[in-house]
């Protein structure tokens, strides 16, 4: 069953094995909250057929056959991960991170939404500072 705190921020209950939450470092979580990510709304879902990401209000979602490569990095500079997500402007990837030492980071064969509500900027990849990066890359590698 959901917690009532759960129900009321939208969380959706974890699916045993895909669920992987974001792991939250105590300097990230303030600009972390100022836009609605905290551990109920941050989490990504790595399902049978779908890789899903929700960061507070942006979604990322595609399927896993669009996944060319998983691989685990880290060693990000705070002023360029903390907060809402992040858009490289060098390759537009996005960044989904709560931490600065190591994430998961994911690359697709054809660029996917995920950073502004209108669906025009597409993601050739995105990195996502899940509590188990190398467990994660390992579910998605093809």
């Amino acid at each position: 069953m959901m917690s009532t705190a759960a129900a009321a921020v939208g969380a959706v209950p974890a699916r045993p094995g895909n669920r992987h939450t974001f792991a939250f470092a105590p300097s990230y979580r303030l600009p972390a909250l100022a836009f609605g990510i905290t551990p109920w709304t941050a989490w990504v879902d790595a399902g049978p057929d779908e890789l899903v990401v929700r960061f507070g209000p942006w979604r990322l979602a595609t399927p896993l056959d669009n996944i060319a490569s998983a691989e685990v990095t880290g060693d990000f500079a705070w002023l360029k991960t903390a907060g809402p997500p992040h858009l490289s402007f060098t390759d537009r990837g996005v960044t989904f991170a709560t931490n600065g030492d190591v994430a998961t980071c994911v690359q697709f064969h054809e660029p996917v939404a995920g950073i502004d509500p209108t669906r025009r900027i597409k993601h050739p990849g995105a990195t996502l500072t899940v509590q188990h990066p190398a467990r994660l890359a390992a579910r998605l590698r093809p």
